[in-house]
């Protein structure tokens, strides 16, 4: 394998080696958060096509277009094509699993058993292996065998029907539910499958390694947690329901912003900001019921208040009057964030001879550990071939020419 920089070597999961067969976004997120930590992690792909992603558009590059998508799911890991339905893609699987820690894959059950993938035989013969499988609904239950995209583990967590709200609600009425734009909830699902993993690392000492078993859904459906207590304590939230009575999203002369009024202290603070309008001063309007039955005409005079003034206006503000009122960031203004680059958060990555790109590393820090950073982009299927099967598992060139030639790797 290629020789790690002294950053790398001190980072978190840098004596951990992660073999990732996942061709969706969940399990490739979890496989790029514990690349991001330091951990070696081992992409397994089919030989010559590689992953179906590669190709999702939009396409980055000039003399090698790639999915934008794939490209900042992989970054930091290791390249290597593998075909697991011949018998020596199987040899050379368990020669990776020996010395891997943590096993990533997202295989339909009804195919695991043809490539001899059972978390139970295999944590068992691997005694400190670490099985993590990332599925839509998990391996088990009624839904266990269904193939599932974004949307279908989004909305089936629930949260969507509750999407569009408030504002957008108010300008489109009609519309029907919708999910976030990209692929979030694969994102979540993935999150969680990393953290799963790793705290099953940590009882490895005591109790070897184990089969952890993730659904999207799931790890959706806890991010709703507010929605679902609220319904047991009998309300059901729906669109029109579920926004703010007053304050929320205001649309500014140049963006938006968002204000909460949640508390009586809030209003006495955003009263203030105003001058006192006569408006929000008037018979009844220092007590909450009063003020809620009243809400529509208190986002009337918000919005027309933030209608005419920019949002840096606004926001400054808001600010001078400890008022609760953030601003809509843009993706142009994350990636360009002083602070976001101070903290290691956005970075730069050479692409290619022609293309420089900035993205996220990794969401927050460790004590101690090293500022994260963008090593390398993936580039073709196989690229480290060589480093893995000659450098890692000792392998000759030979036998690599081989393998290239019958299609195994």
């Amino acid at each position: 394998m290629s020789q790690s920089s002294p950053a790398q070597s001190a980072a978190p999961l840098a004596d951990v080696v992660v073999i990732e067969h996942g061709k969706g976004v969940a399990a490739s997120y979890a496989g790029r958060i514990m690349a991001m930590m330091g951990a070696t992690v081992i992409k397994l792909e089919q030989p010559r096509q590689g992953d179906e992603l590669r190709y999702e558009a939009p396409l980055i590059g000039s003399a090698q277009r790639v999915s934008a998508m794939f490209t900042y799911l992989n970054v930091n890991k290791t390249m290597a094509t593998l075909d697991l339905t011949s018998a020596a893609g199987q040899v050379l699987l368990s020669e990776l699993l020996a010395r891997a820690t943590i096993f990533i894959d997202d295989t339909a059950p009804a195919q695991r058993a043809a490539l001899g993938f059972s978390p139970e035989k295999m944590c068992a013969r691997f005694e400190k292996l670490i099985y993590l499988s990332v599925l839509p609904f998990g391996a088990f239950g009624p839904y266990a065998q269904y193939r599932a995209t974004e949307i279908n583990v989004f909305h089936s967590s629930g949260e969507g029907y509750l999407l569009p709200n408030g504002l957008a609600l108010e300008i489109f009425p009609d519309r029907t539910p919708l999910k976030p734009y990209g692929h979030l909830g694969e994102f979540q699902g993935g999150t969680s499958a990393a953290l799963a993993a790793l705290a099953a690392l940590l009882a490895v000492p005591g109790h070897g390694g184990q089969s952890v078993d993730v659904s999207v859904q799931d790890a959706n459906v806890a991010l709703s947690a507010m929605t679902v207590q609220r319904y047991g304590d009998g309300v059901l939230e729906t669109r029109p329901t579920r926004s703010f009575t007053y304050g929320g999203v205001l649309e500014c002369s140049d963006g938006f912003v968002q204000i909460l009024l949640l508390e009586q202290r809030q209003w006495n603070l955003m009263i203030k900001m105003l001058d006192a309008p006569d408006w929000a001063t008037g018979p009844g309007m220092d007590e909450p019921m009063t003020r809620g039955k009243r809400g529509a005409m208190i986002n009337q005079h918000l919005r027309a208040w933030a209608s005419d003034r920019t949002v840096d206006e606004v926001v400054r503000l808001a600010r001078a009057a400890e008022v609760p009122l953030g601003k809509y960031f843009s993706p142009e203004d994350i990636s360009s964030s002083p602070h976001e680059r101070a903290r290691g958060f956005i970075g730069d990555i050479r692409f290619d001879d022609e293309l420089t790109i900035s993205m996220p590393t990794f969401p927050f820090r460790l004590a101690e550990s090293p500022t994260p950073v963008l090593r390398h982009v993936a580039g073709s299927p196989g690229e480290h071939n060589p480093e893995v099967y000659a450098g890692l598992l000792g392998h000759t060139a030979a036998e690599l020419g081989m393998w290239r030639s019958l299609g195994v790797i």
